[in-house]
């Protein structure tokens, strides 16, 4: 790997690391703000929900916008939205009363997603512009998935530690992440020159795609592949549901049935997470481009995820509980690199 771009992509690392940390790390808070708030277990999980399909609806255009404007110039605004975002919400539980608190970490949590979309997804495309040699840019997404693995892991420990200080200091952390990442991207990622200039075509003009065809033509790819992108999109959506509902019962159960809290409660919580990172990074590793052993991959992992979520019913030991949970976390993780791979196009 080329030595001048080192601090390049540690800059860029720090953003999906940033970005796992910054919704993650609210897992084992969440039953904190129901007990403070006063609010619903579905109320609660809107701060989750929120996040998310704000991100997925706007990743597409982000993606657009950074080929139109350029890599840096998405990327910048939208960590300093995230930031914003993450203002608003710790400073409204600091300051504000009653039901107004939960409106404002519900509207943080809307512009942290926006944030996100127009950030985290452009560190790939970012990546290849950063470096020619596909085994550099190889070795880049591997360093990219390692730091958001790291924060997967880190995530549930840190916010557990965080809100034993007080329950809404992890909102007050991610404008600091924020604005560290911000700093790096600025002062550190020097793309290739011309990198983040739209194209030309052959007769000498600018090849850029007005929005209207870029629309026009996602329609056209879901028209094409429809039938595989919905069941990618319908899996991966499944694997999300289930990483957040575990996570949230975990966290749920530890606290009220078994009075487990702080560090020790995020300590647990980062059990299965890890089991999901190293399934999903030797995956990852093994897999190859073998369409048809990526698919009975996913299946098996499925199949495991499906008999551990109903073998759990049938159990009350908290280390049994603990167990099968691990084993969710492989079947998990051996499906999350084979989506990516399908989704990103890098097989």
């Amino acid at each position: 790997m080329q030595a001048d771009k080192k601090w390049d992509l540690i800059s860029v690392a720090s953003i999906p690391l940033i970005m796992t940390l910054s919704n993650s790390m609210l897992i084992p808070i969440l039953p904190e703000i129901s007990k403070q708030l006063n609010i619903t277990t579905f109320q609660v999980s809107m701060l989750i929900t929120v996040y998310s399909a704000v991100a997925i609806l706007l990743i597409p255009i982000a993606g657009y916008l950074s080929d139109r404007f350029g890599r840096k110039k998405i990327m910048i605004p939208s960590l300093l939205l995230t930031a914003v975002g993450g203002g608003i919400a710790g400073l409204s539980a600091w300051f504000m009363q009653g039901m107004t608190i939960y409106w404002l970490i519900l509207l943080g949590r809307f512009l942290q997603g926006m944030g996100t979309a127009g950030s985290a997804p452009i560190v790939l495309p970012l990546v290849g512009d950063l470096f020619r040699s596909e085994n550099d840019v190889s070795k880049g997404l591997g360093i990219i998935e390692t730091a958001n693995t790291f924060g997967k892991v880190l995530s549930p420990v840190l916010g557990s530690l965080l809100a034993m200080v007080v329950w809404y200091l992890p909102f007050l952390l991610i404008p600091v992440f924020s604005l560290i990442s911000v700093l790096l991207v600025a002062f550190l990622v020097k793309p290739p020159k011309g990198s983040s200039k739209p194209k030309e075509s052959r007769k000498g003009t600018t090849a850029f795609v007005p929005f209207s065809e870029f629309l026009h033509s996602v329609v056209q790819i879901f028209i094409k592949k429809g039938r595989w992108l919905v069941a990618i999109f319908a899996i991966g959506g499944f694997i999300m549901f289930v990483i957040f509902g575990v996570l949230f019962y975990l966290s749920t159960t530890l606290e009220e049935k078994y009075h487990i809290d702080g560090v020790y409660k995020g300590l647990i919580l980062a059990i299965p997470l890890a089991s999901l990172c190293i399934s999903s990074f030797l995956t990852g590793r093994w897999i190859g481009t073998n369409k048809k052993t990526m698919k009975w991959v996913t299946f098996s992992g499925l199949f495991i995820v499906t008999l551990s979520l109903l073998s759990i019913c049938w159990f009350s030991s908290i280390y049994i509980m603990i167990s099968v949970l691990i084993i969710t976390g492989l079947g998990i993780g051996v499906s999350l690199p084979i989506l990516r791979c399908n989704d990103y196009g890098r097989h």
